[in-house]
């Protein structure tokens, strides 16, 4: 009789493989090609106010943001940034709208790279071979941002409103002119405030081109409701391989966006996780305040870098199964917790001592972990039931 093996079966560590692109560089950020997907956002600061940009900007590194883009709709905004672009921590581009004089004043001020949106930069074809020279000069790549709000006059009265065949051929039109002077610099972003409509966008840009893709959904809304269209859309993508930076839009200050965006790339195993949390949502079954000791265990390892996971779980119906598939994990119930390490228990605890014990076995897998040089960037909670 043949051995039926009940252990854990093997996962795929990725959905997806990576969509083929040409590489580009944004400063000191390879985008595109095998480099990982990267995370940015975009300054809410006037961008003349170059204090406050550039601490704004500090906040971004901070949060783990890798690629800044900052307004520049005003002359004194383009003379800001240079400056800016010489002390920022991160690669600055130049977001351009209207007047295509300030796209030549981002390149000179040795911005990492340029957005333009052709859709409302007047006579923004007849500029083209200038902007190419001048960009193929000082090495400046150039990301070509069609956005549904701001699509061309001619392909609206074409496609009737901005489908997706109307934002993929505003794109590649760009793109082709750019062509036309031999400049192939090119990272290209198809935005729409509908996820669907997004997404379709993407896909059938990622068919037609290889150009490396700026994910985004733009005007996504407030934290909640934008944080669900953004992870929505960007899971759709990133699961089929498109997608090579991101940009989470929020009306929430712009280090949310990164968090967002940060974990969504942790979610799909496209970054190394850090600190995970795995708690229940709690139900009529749970013996212990289970809110409580997942905000106690999270704010007792808030800071900690290595990739560990943590199952703080409520009762015994899925808690000893959860906990003992974490690195460490409690299983509560009857006034006690059950301590997990790597799926073995190692002690009982009293309620009261739950949140200490998880914490300092925490500590000690760190050490053990930084010893043996296992490292991860910026932590990150989930909650799972």
């Amino acid at each position: 009789m043949t051995a039926i093996s009940l252990g854990m079966p093997s996962v795929p560590t990725k959905l997806a493989e990576r969509r083929k692109s040409r590489q580009i560089q944004v400063g000191t950020v390879a985008v595109g090609g095998d480099a990982p997907v990267s995370v940015q956002s975009m300054t809410t600061t006037r961008t003349s106010d170059i204090g406050a940009t550039l601490q704004q900007i500090a906040e971004l590194t901070a949060s783990g943001c890798q690629i800044v883009r900052v307004a520049c709709p005003t002359q004194d905004d383009a003379d800001a940034l240079s400056t800016i672009a010489r002390k920022s921590q991160l690669p600055v581009i130049a977001d351009i709208h209207f007047q295509p004089k300030y796209v030549f004043a981002a390149i000179e001020a040795g911005c990492a790279a340029v957005r333009v949106n052709p859709g409302n930069i007047k006579q923004f074809d007849d500029k083209v071979k200038e902007i190419a020279r001048a960009a193929k000069d000082h090495g400046t790549p150039i990301r070509i941002g069609v956005n549904a709000g701001s699509l061309d006059r001619r392909l609206l009265q074409k496609y009737g409103k901005a489908t997706p065949e109307a934002l993929v051929e505003s794109a590649l039109w760009e793109a082709s002119l750019f062509e036309e002077h031999d400049f192939r610099d090119i990272k290209i972003s198809v935005k729409h405030n509908d996820p669907v409509v997004m997404v379709r966008a993407y896909q059938l840009l990622a068919e037609q081109c290889d150009y490396p893709l700026h994910l985004g959904v733009t005007e996504a809304g407030p934290a909640f409701q934008g944080t669900i269209k953004s992870a929505v859309a960007f899971g759709a993508l990133l699961s089929q391989g498109i997608g090579d930076t991101i940009r989470v839009s929020l009306s929430a200050p712009p280090v949310e966006e990164v968090k967002v965006g940060n974990q969504i790339l942790e979610s799909l195993n496209l970054r190394q996780r850090g600190l995970e949390i795995v708690s229940c949502p709690s139900c009529g079954r749970a013996q212990v305040d289970v809110y409580k000791l997942a905000e106690e265990v999270t704010a007792g390892l808030t800071g900690m870098e290595v990739p560990l996971r943590v199952a703080v779980m409520g009762c015994v119906v899925n808690g000893p199964g959860e906990a003992r598939e974490a690195d460490l994990g409690v299983a509560s119930g009857n006034g006690k917790g059950q301590i997990f390490v790597k799926g073995e228990v190692i002690k009982t605890v009293p309620e009261s001592k739950i949140v200490e014990t998880l914490i300092e076995e925490a500590m000690k897998i760190a050490e053990q972990m930084e010893a043996d040089g296992v490292t991860s960037g910026e932590p990150s909670v989930s909650v799972a039931g």
